[in-house]
């Protein structure tokens, strides 16, 4: 058995190779659950170093950045929101899974073996494409999986565009590999599956010659992001390509992908990122006839109408003509570098918070994650140029305040909680002045 505490660290040779799935079996097979890493929270600095290498390499090729910076911090902060819940309860993939393991297993698979090891990878694998699958041809679960796809641009922020809600039915298609694999390689292997699919949301890797016949590639994952009517519904495979071309979904790339929901939903603030496909089944739900008719409407395809097949047809999707403009902020320059500020500093707060759990109450972990909330959807609100982001905005910066005077918040460095109280002491006064403007200005807006 292994020591918990030696498995804490992961060396940078580990932290490369795991964004690629190239871990060997013997470094990373663990006899209990609660040894296996982090790995996805451990992986963080490997995601900004990619997006960084992503950035200097675009521009180079292209002579401009991969994406817009409103794009790429809304992708952030559904990323954020999605690892949230995860500070007060293990995940239900995994809960789920440990249920079923301890009550309804037929046989016991040895964790540290290799065949258990790679036998796992390709169960992961496997339920991940038809989780993925079901995510695009099921209504209420492309509820949750459409988050991933709002963004209309194609760069490596755009994999952590996560959603708060996929986690509630992913488990069910792991949940038969807990009849005889072990929780610990199977949370090593739902990680890396994960992970694996963070280098593949990129433009600036084109094709990768014979390997593009068995793995998930960029090439293969940008047909799977785009909105043309022959990217519909293809390529749903995590790390193995091969599954799409069994089962008869796999398409390749050919005319100019254009990336995005087949109707833009044109904001940045999260919570519409996250949840807007569930107000239109909700409305599209009360507004349809019949019992059986409201059934289809939640378990048919999102394109699905009485008298249409169950997924819906093909004719119906908008076609493109690869000269669509992406939606972009109006917000002017120095705005968008005040909200990379905020966002910044919230990130600092929000990795202090995961790296210190275990030691904070609860009330402070509530506290923080009401801030994180509150500052993302601040932060979409100014990139929307909503008409009360000035309000949300002010109140935000008091809550810091008020959060760091009674202790529940504090900056990483105690030596510089003047200097953080006096900068937020400036925005609340300016932010302050903008809301008293607008409210005399317009008061019934």
């Amino acid at each position: 058995m292994k020591n918990p505490e030696a498995q804490q660290d992961v060396s940078v040779s580990q932290g490369i190779r795991m964004m690629f799935y190239v871990m060997k079996p013997s470094e990373t097979s663990f006899q209990t659950l609660e040894e296996v890493p982090d790995y996805v929270r451990k992986a963080t600095p490997f995601f900004i170093s990619l997006m960084l290498l992503e950035l200097v390499v675009s521009w180079i090729r292209k002579g401009k950045p991969s994406g817009g910076l409103d794009d790429a911090l809304a992708s952030l902060s559904a990323g954020i929101m999605s690892r949230l819940p995860r500070l007060f309860s293990r995940s239900i993939e995994l809960t789920s899974y440990v249920y079923i393991w301890e009550n309804y297993r037929l046989i016991s698979l040895p964790w540290d073996s290799p065949w258990t090891w790679y036998l796992t990878f390709l169960g992961v694998d496997f339920g991940y494409y038809w989780f993925h699958r079901m995510a695009h041809e099921v209504n209420i679960m492309w509820a949750g999986h459409q988050t991933h796809h709002s963004s209309e641009g194609y760069n490596l922020s755009t994999a952590l565009r996560q959603s708060v809600l996929q986690i509630y039915t992913s488990w069910i298609f792991y949940s038969p590999l807990a009849l005889f694999i072990p929780p610990s390689v199977y949370a090593v292997h739902l990680q890396f599956n994960l992970l694996y699919q963070f280098w593949i949301h990129t433009e600036v890797i084109d094709n990768l010659g014979p390997l593009e016949l068995i793995l998930n590639t960029p090439s293969h994952h940008r047909v799977h992001h785009g909105r043309n009517r022959y990217c519909i519904d293809k390529n749903f495979a995590g790390t193995l390509i091969i599954w799409d071309r069994i089962f008869g979904t796999f398409e390749a790339e050919n005319e100019k992908v254009v990336y995005g929901l087949t109707h833009p939903i044109n904001t940045f603030e999260p919570f519409k990122v996250q949840f807007h496909h569930l107000v239109n089944i909700w409305t599209t739900f009360w507004a349809t006839p019949g019992f059986f008719n409201k059934f289809s409407v939640i378990f048919k395809g999102p394109g699905w109408s009485p008298g249409k097949p169950r997924l819906g047809l093909i004719e119906e999707i908008p076609e493109v003509e690869g000269k669509e403009i992406p939606f972009s902020s109006s917000a002017s320059q120095l705005l968008k570098i005040y909200v990379l500020v905020q966002f910044a500093l919230m990130l600092a707060f929000y990795e202090e918070t995961f790296a210190d759990k275990a030691v904070l109450s609860q009330v402070t972990l509530l506290l923080r994650v009401c801030f994180i909330i509150l500052t993302l959807t601040s932060i979409g609100f100014l990139l929307d140029q909503r008409r009360k982001a000035a309000v949300l905005e002010t109140f935000r910066c008091l809550v810091f305040l008020m959060l760091c005077r009674s202790g529940h918040l504090k900056p990483c460095l105690s030596s510089s909680s003047f200097a953080f109280e006096i900068f937020f002491s400036i925005c609340i006064a300016f932010w302050g002045v903008r809301s008293v403007k607008q409210l005399v200005s317009d008061p019934w807006r």
